[in-house]
């Protein structure tokens, strides 16, 4: 997924750190324009600097997992490149073992673990279902911390 604002802003970026890395993933969150939308704005504004993931469809894509270090560049609803994020910690764990501190860093709702856990199991039941598997509260989760180092 290269689009045209993605390398631009990649090429923004190295401008002012050379140093950086040539590799990249580019990505939205969620599942809809509007929650695209509404969780790039809560990066762009600081109060997102985590989110979570189904570690099954790594397995199942074959996709790397995110690693410390690895930048990412974020996307809006219409898959405009909107911030540079740079991995900072990933941790794998059951469900009902994601912690409080995710659930606040991730910025959604009222930051609440239980507001995190409701519209989780949600998001990962839709998830899951689209590949004939059900959800239980032990199916891990993919908790990647992250810092904002660029946006426009």
């Amino acid at each position: 997924m290269k689009n045209d604002s993605i390398i631009q802003m990649w090429k923004d970026y190295k401008k002012i750190n050379p140093e950086a890395p040539t590799n990249y993933d580019a990505w939205a969150f969620g599942d809809s324009k509007e929650m695209a939308d509404d969780l790039a704005a809560l990066v762009l504004e600081g109060t997102k600097t985590a989110t979570a993931s189904n570690y099954i469809l790594y397995e199942l894509e074959n996709e790397e997992l995110p690693y410390v270090g690895l930048m990412n560049v974020i996307l809006d609803g219409e898959g405009n490149a909107v911030a540079i994020v740079e991995t900072t910690s990933v941790e794998i764990v059951p469900f009902d073992e994601v912690t409080a501190e995710q659930a606040y860093l991730e910025g959604e709702g009222d930051r609440t673990l239980s507001y995190w856990r409701e519209v989780h199991e949600a998001f990962f039941k839709k998830e899951l279902e689209a590949i004939n598997q059900d959800f239980n509260y032990n199916i891990l989760v993919v908790c990647e911390r992250f810092q904002m180092v660029y946006k426009k």
